[in-house]
């Protein structure tokens, strides 16, 4: 039963708007920073889908602590590498590639194939500079690549 004394929420007047947020794979989609709660709120125990790079990962191994421990060594690191690897794209050149990534899944094949896509894309916005982007990534090694399309939210 709630308190009489209370004071409910205002409601919002019909002139505001909620505020719209970018929703991942909007090319000005950030990633929201955490807090310490939120980025430990789920550990424990949960059911994973073991596809087939899970299982390659894993292949051979039957204890499932050093299964979790495998997962969690690999993410810290993936994460890790993730930090430390991506480019400098300018706003012209994300909104390209989030063109492009917006097939959905990104195979490790089509992540390397970014700089010929970007070379045969119909895509144009103002700003854009597609043989520089093109050569911007032929450039970069597999894991800036991989982070590029990470950060786009793919």
């Amino acid at each position: 039963m709630s308190d009489p004394n209370e004071q409910a929420e205002p409601d919002p007047s019909p002139d505001e708007k909620p505020d719209q947020q970018p929703e991942r794979g909007d090319p000005t989609w950030v990633a929201p920073a955490l807090t310490l709660d939120d980025k430990t709120r789920n550990v424990g125990k949960t059911q994973v889908f073991f596809g087939p790079p899970l299982a390659k990962l894993t292949e051979g191994q039957k204890n499932t602590l050093l299964i979790s421990g495998k997962l969690n060594r690999t993410a810290e690191r993936y994460l890790e590498l993730l930090r430390y690897h991506g480019l400098e794209l300018s706003e012209p050149e994300r909104q390209c590639l989030a063109h492009i990534c917006h097939i959905g899944f990104m195979s490790p094949l089509e992540i390397r194939e970014l700089p010929m896509e970007v070379e045969l894309t119909r895509f144009e916005c103002e700003g854009l500079d597609k043989p520089a982007l093109a050569a911007k990534l032929k450039a970069a090694n597999f894991a800036d690549l991989v982070a590029v399309v990470e950060s786009l939210g793919f």
